[in-house]
């Protein structure tokens, strides 16, 4: 099963640089050629917005799975452990919350989707807003998951804290004064 995952969200990182890859190219692209020879492309205008889409909702999965997501840890820090699991806790059915209704709101706009077709590529929208459908479930998958590691006693103090600390903020900590004791020494 942690195989299937892992190759699964290898698929999203692959996903997010072809897309990345994928609107340098068509906008570059038609940058050279309006400029340079008083032409375009006007498909790459829409698919590089396109990709653009995806790759933020395929990368807001992909920062999920490794808590890359912006956080503030200052008041859950300093928690005692019943604190931060019931912060914990809070936290994730929120997001299974918002989920939700990003899920459902998906949902409700479906049908209106499926009829709007692009304008100059030509492709029912839904092709790029159902991106909300496999985003809303993935992170709820997540969510359900972290609970349940949370509930059946899986989960460490440390993994509580759901920020991960910045290589910033670790070569900021090593370059603070040492206190310095009585005697003269540094203390670490």
């Amino acid at each position: 099963m942690q195989t299937t995952i892992h190759v699964f969200f290898k698929l999203l990182e692959f996903l997010v640089v072809t897309c990345l890859v994928a609107m340098v190219i068509m906008v570059f692209g038609n940058v050279v050629l309006r400029y340079g020879f008083n032409s375009g492309i006007s498909v790459s205008d829409e698919m590089s917005r396109y990709c653009f889409i995806w790759l933020t909702y395929i990368g807001a999965m992909v920062a999920m799975r490794e808590k890359g997501h912006l956080g503030v840890d200052t008041l859950v820090r300093r928690l005692p452990l019943g604190g931060k699991k019931l912060c914990f806790f809070l936290s994730e059915i929120l997001m299974l919350l918002c989920n939700a209704l990003f899920f459902w709101g998906t949902w409700k706009m479906h049908d209106l989707q499926v009829t709007n077709i692009s304008v100059v590529v030509g492709i029912s929208m839904i092709w790029i807003y159902g991106i909300g459908y496999v985003t809303a479930s993935v992170m709820a998958v997540m969510n359900l998951n972290q609970l349940r590691l949370l509930l059946t006693g899986r989960l460490k103090e440390e993994d509580l804290v759901m920020v991960v600390e910045s290589e910033d903020t670790v070569v900021l900590e090593d370059l603070e004064p040492k206190a310095v004791t009585p005697e003269g020494r540094g203390r670490a």
